[in-house]
């Protein structure tokens, strides 16, 4: 799986097949196109909610959601004229902040809870049993999160 870090649109790593006169696409647009083409979906890597600062879970937080608006971006372009595309949804509730990615009847909820001096971040995937909150490892891991909603 390829980081983040190399989906810039700029630089070493960001797009790829201008210089061939094909449409320019990033690392993770070529992820999408593979599933269209039968790949398997991975799934993203967790472990347990710890709870964080305040300031850092909504740090955390606010990385995880332009992450994810960039994706869903990425992959609504490859999907466009293939049918159901990905959403992006926001949410807030008194000291939680939320966001979901949706695509058809799969989605995948992000959540920051707040209580007193920490915050808790917590995954929780619609349909999917929840024994103990749990967390992305990383922010790259929002990339296999976005392409298991599509390829599951």
């Amino acid at each position: 799986m390829v980081p983040l870090a190399h989906f810039s649109c700029h630089g070493r790593g960001g797009m790829i097949g201008a210089e061939k006169g094909t449409p320019p696409m990033t690392p993770f647009m070529l992820a999408v196109q593979a599933l269209l083409e039968g790949d398997q979906p991975p799934e993203p890597a967790t472990k347990p909610s710890r709870p964080r600062p305040v300031a850092k879970a909504a740090d955390t937080h606010v990385i995880l959601r332009s992450l994810a608006e960039q994706l869903v971006s990425e992959a609504n372009a490859v999907l466009r004229g293939r049918g159901v595309g990905i959403s992006l949804v926001d949410d807030t509730r008194p000291g939680e902040l939320m966001f979901t990615v949706r695509h058809g009847d799969r989605a995948a909820r992000v959540r920051t809870v707040v209580s007193g001096h920490t915050a808790l971040g917590q995954l929780v995937k619609a349909g999917a049993p929840v024994e103990e909150p749990r967390e992305l490892t990383s922010e790259d891991e929002l990339q296999a999160l976005v392409l298991s909603l599509l390829g599951g």
